[in-house]
């Protein structure tokens, strides 16, 4: 048995074998975070100087699974309009960190180039659509592109846009500064702490892992591919999480080139793109394979497919793979996050569906969490609570 006393669970004294079991007192933290990726370390530091914060990591270290395996852009212009709309509201955070938050910038210039062949032009049009003052996306003739990135094919594009703006999002030194600001504000982090059982008694939530057990009155369920797993375990509904797998490669590109002010390049007729990375080149197929929430690891026959995009859209001979990995990227049915209270569950928060948006958009849905966990005024962005709220799914 168990009650609430002074902030902490009361373990109620048993008998066994005759002999008495003393009192086990747990403090009862006010916010409980499941997940140390961006999302779950992020809202940590939010909501870090408000109250009592403990944070889990199933794995051995903070951003294990989709966090450390991003390649991640900063750009306004990508997504449906509420995703957007919560990229626009990250940016100040990019552009302007609070002080000590990180020893380096956040964003570094890259730009995004888009290419096409005749069949996939009209593709094009909905990115030039989102062109505004500031972040403008434009139509550019086939030979700049190819000036731009010498291993194009000239014959192989027949339509291109270039986006300026994007920017490289340096994910290690964000995560790191979510983890170091959370702490310094009283957070405490634990890893290897995989949740095998939650309950909800008197008013607080007990949350059992593979070693301990630990109670709050909140849960910020921030568990990436495996939210609604953890949902289950709370009693909730489902929210149709669906995670897939996306596949990365490392490759040598010609040498003499200047990647350093290369843009990324995404072909628009497959999804497949080409990024710049310390002096070689990242490459993905822009694969989204619906999976099962585990430790992904690359498929050979997606490496050998992307292998052989790249080799027709470029000058480039793939001999030697330095590198592959695959991650989660998780989407609900309508491609949006989830982000707000269980309209059925007392106490359990969702941040999770963040589907390849989740680290540019960390920032503000952050503050989102903990201005709806600490019911500050949402009143200045009413109908983008509204759009990422989980009644949406109901």
């Amino acid at each position: 048995m168990q009650c609430i006393n002074n902030g902490r669970f009361v373990a109620k004294p048993v008998f066994v074998a005759s002999c008495a079991v003393q009192e086990v007192e747990i403090l009862i933290y006010d916010f409980l975070v499941i997940g140390g990726g961006i999302s779950g370390a992020s809202a940590a530091y939010e909501l870090a100087d408000a109250g009592t914060v403990l944070l889990l990591e199933a794995e051995q270290t903070m951003g294990y699974h989709s966090t450390g395996r991003s390649a991640a852009l900063f750009t306004r212009n990508y997504g449906g309009p509420v995703v957007r709309q919560v990229n626009k509201a990250s940016e100040s955070f990019f552009r302007s960190p609070p002080v000590a938050f990180c020893d380096r910038p956040l964003l570094s210039p890259r730009g995004a180039l888009t290419v096409a062949m005749p069949e996939h032009q009209g593709k094009l049009d909905a990115l030039l659509s989102m062109s505004e003052p500031g972040e403008e996306v434009c139509l550019i003739d086939p030979t700049d592109a190819v000036a731009m990135v010498p291993f194009l094919r000239p014959e192989r594009i027949s339509r291109a846009v270039y986006e300026a703006n994007a920017t490289d999002i340096d994910v290690a030194n964000l995560h790191l500064g979510y983890l170091k600001g959370a702490k310094a504000q009283g957070a405490k982090t634990l890893t290897s702490q995989p949740v095998s059982a939650l309950s909800y008694q008197s008013g607080a939530w007990r949350i059992q892992t593979k070693d301990d057990q630990f109670a709050a009155a909140t849960i910020i369920n921030a568990g990436g591919a495996w939210a609604d797993k953890i949902g289950t375990m709370a009693g909730a509904r489902s929210i149709g999480l669906v995670p897939k797998r996306r596949t990365a490669i490392i490759i040598n590109g010609p040498n003499g080139l200047d990647y350093g002010a290369m843009p990324l390049v995404d072909f628009a007729g497959f999804g497949a793109y080409i990024k710049p990375d310390a002096g070689k080149l990242m490459a993905s197929p822009g694969d989204a394979t619906a999976t099962d929430p585990h430790d992904a690891w690359a498929d050979d026959m997606d490496i050998a497919v992307l292998a052989d995009r790249i080799e027709q859209e470029t000058t480039i001979e793939v001999t030697r793979i330095a590198h592959s990995w695959a991650g989660l990227r998780s989407f609900v049915a309508d491609d949006v996050p989830v982000v707000g209270f269980d309209p059925d569950v007392s106490g359990f928060f969702w941040l999770a569906g963040q589907g390849g948006y989740g680290i540019m958009m960390a920032p503000a849905l952050a503050v989102i969490t903990a201005d709806l966990c600490l019911n500050r005024s949402v009143a200045d962005k009413t109908s983008l609570v509204e759009g990422l709220s989980p009644h949406r799914l109901r």
